[in-house]
């Protein structure tokens, strides 16, 4: 009998479902998108019974589109995204708002707020997290005080809240199970990464009940079991929950001291395993949990950008500029060798390692002869410096001479992109043949723990590999224009 292993990565534009066989190769995919609601202030939800209800259907498709016995699903994995905030009734498991997804800002001013009673020292100590309306924290808080009854239904033990991966087993085990993840739990700015516990200051700072929060568990733990609202005819065991660039960083085999993976989404997040004790740094990079496996837990260096992929769909939609993603590598060769155009997106601020959230975006370096094809190519351009940004700062805090870098997501298509990247940190940029590196993680997560994969399972991996051919002293002068164009939007 066949055992397949059913993973299901619930990010910010869609929810997939991945079905993987015993040696660990990807079968089939399946897909559904869902409502990105934003409103006038640029404030950016979710619709959580949408996604349930994605979550559920992928399923369903996933196993009509296989065309397997879905009795031989074994086991399911869950990657989610991260800092997106969510809050529900424990009894029914009804949302009581919108989940507020990772991008939006809403929650600055109570981050402000908390800053000026002296508190930001305190939370980037307990959390390695700079204190951040990025953050699941001051969402959360957010909807404690402006959604109507929360906050006193809470104090009674009513309510749930959490980031997605804890909605979604609460809901898959019908309320039976409320918990979260090591990697998922260091992403929301209430967990203390030294104590490995939710920190009650920081509860209280935020104003949240410690009732609220789920269980943390191991990444390979045991969170209860679902049969998908029915669907399968018996429960199967959800046993791998990953944050989704956790998961990427696992999917990825970097599971040793050094190894850094970017994940180049809508945004983008670089991260970087420093071992088993953390390395805390002033530098704009923030440390987290990778994950907890086998009840050990590895630190990662972090850092996070808001525009990477979404900047190729800026072209695309706001701008007109290109009528598909694949246009802009074409464009990008074309552009002339001499123009010096950059573009900073700083379309809702700047993240790591700047933080700066006031910072607007700007096109600069602009001469008559600058036409679409530099500013396509600026675009892409911007891509790599910002992740480049975030490696140097890492290697520096670190101390740790970083060999190569893994990539995964959409833009690792573009050729283009890729070279440039690697011109510009000046070592390989390693592309696997495989594209859902979220879902890989928490499926390969799930499958070891179940017995049916080994660690053997990484090695399998086919990747393409991108060499730098840039001299250094070219890098470094189209490094300093970058630098010089990020000075000018910031405003801190």
């Amino acid at each position: 009998m066949s055992r397949y292993v059913l993973g299901i990565d619930q990010s910010t534009q869609g929810t997939k479902a991945l079905l993987f066989d015993e040696e660990g190769r990807l079968l089939v995919r399946s897909d559904l998108p869902h409502e990105q609601i934003v409103d006038e202030h640029g404030w950016v939800e979710h619709n959580l019974e949408e996604i349930y209800a994605n979550t559920i259907q992928v399923v369903k498709n996933l196993v009509e589109k296989a065309g397997i016995d879905k009795g031989d699903i074994a086991v399911l994995g869950i990657s989610n995204q991260r800092e997106t905030a969510a809050c529900w009734e424990k009894k029914s498991g009804k949302p009581v708002y919108n989940a507020i997804v990772w991008q939006c800002a809403r929650g600055a001013a109570i981050c402000e707020e908390i800053e000026g009673q002296g508190y930001a020292d305190k939370v980037k100590e307990c959390t390695g997290l700079q204190l951040s309306p990025y953050f699941s924290a001051a969402k959360l808080a957010w909807i404690f005080r402006h959604v109507e009854g929360v906050k006193e239904r809470a104090e009674k033990g009513e309510i749930a809240c959490g980031t997605i991966d804890s909605f979604l087993v609460h809901r898959l085990t019908k309320g039976k199970n409320f918990q979260t993840d090591y990697s998922n739990a260091s992403r929301t700015q209430l967990f203390n990464i030294r104590t490995l516990a939710w920190d009650e200051e920081l509860l209280d700072i935020f104003g949240i009940d410690r009732s609220c929060m789920a269980d943390v568990t191991d990444s390979d733990g045991d969170y209860g079991m679902t049969d998908l609202e029915g669907f399968l005819d018996k429960p199967i065991p959800i046993r791998g929950v990953l944050g989704d660039s956790h998961g990427a960083l696992f999917g990825q085999g970097c599971l040793k001291k050094g190894m850094i993976k970017a994940t180049y989404g809508t945004g983008s997040s670089i991260m970087m395993n420093i071992g088993e004790k953390p390395v805390f740094t002033d530098l704009g990079v923030v440390t987290s949990l990778a994950w907890s496996m086998g009840g050990k837990v590895n630190y990662v260096l972090e850092g996070n950008i808001n525009y990477t992929g979404a900047v190729i769909t800026w072209l695309k939609d706001e701008v007109g500029l290109i009528s598909s993603a694949g246009e802009s590598e074409e464009l990008a060769r074309k552009a002339k060798k001499g123009d010096k155009t950059y573009l900073v997106p700083a379309f809702s601020g700047l993240g790591a390692p700047y933080w700066d959230s006031d910072a607007k975006a700007v096109i600069c370096g602009i001469t008559r002869t600058t036409g679409k094809a530099e500013i396509a190519r600026a675009a892409l351009d911007s891509i790599a410096y910002q992740i480049t940004d975030i490696v140097r700062v890492m290697q520096e805090a670190s101390g740790i001479e970083i060999g190569e870098i893994r990539v995964d997501g959409g833009p690792t298509k573009n050729a283009y992109l890729m070279q440039f990247q690697s011109d510009m940190l000046g070592i390989p940029v390693r592309i696997p043949e495989a594209e859902e590196l979220s879902g890989i993680g928490a499926a390969y997560a799930a499958g070891l723990s179940m017995g049916i994969y080994n660690e053997k399972i990484f090695d399998k991996m086919n990747r393409t590999s991108y060499k730098s051919e840039l001299d250094k002293e070219q890098c470094e002068s189209l490094y300093a224009g970058w630098k010089d164009a990020v000075r000018m939007v910031m405003t801190k």
